[in-house]
């Protein structure tokens, strides 16, 4: 197999599960994303896609870890949750993999409403915690899908303009 093949088909599979690391969360999508886009940027000798365009693309990467805190953050303590509930929706959403597809959906609103129940043994106030950190989580996650497609738009931007 031809070497430039080679150095085609590594980054497109990179992004490809980087994009599918956006919505399944055992994957690091952006940073996957990111490492794909840099492999095509230098099998190409960054002819086409130079620094300025790769740090911006590092940055919206960065951006990305911050936003997937706030947003799970930022929908758990609206509806006050506890640490147990952050930590249950974490365990949740990993747990939720191996149900797939119902599991990424389900796992993160049981792992906080558990985690949120064993703080407080209210069943009211569980179900607020799993709904509102869901909801954070998918705000997050559709975010992601974004700042992924806009990841895309500006390396296309760089190699062809």
């Amino acid at each position: 197999m031809d070497t430039a093949v080679v150095y085609y088909i590594l980054p497109t599979a990179l992004v490809l599960i980087g994009l599918a690391g956006i919505i399944l969360p055992a994957l690091p999508g952006l940073p996957l994303v990111f490492a794909g886009l840099l492999v095509a940027a230098w099998a190409d000798d960054f002819t086409h896609v130079g620094w300025v365009t790769l740090v911006v693309l590092g940055l919206i990467t960065a951006l990305s870890f911050l936003i997937d805190f706030l947003a799970t953050l930022y929908g758990a303590q609206r509806v006050g949750a506890s640490k147990m509930a952050l930590w249950g929706s974490v365990i949740g959403g990993i747990a939720g993999i191996f149900f797939m597809p119902i599991g990424l959906f389900v796992g993160p609103f049981a792992g906080a409403w558990i985690g949120e129940y064993y703080q407080t043994r209210k069943t009211g106030q569980a179900t607020k915690v799993g709904i509102g950190t869901w909801v954070g989580i998918m705000l997050g996650t559709a975010t992601k899908l974004a700042l992924g497609l806009c990841m895309l738009g500006v390396f296309a931007i760089g190699w062809f303009f």
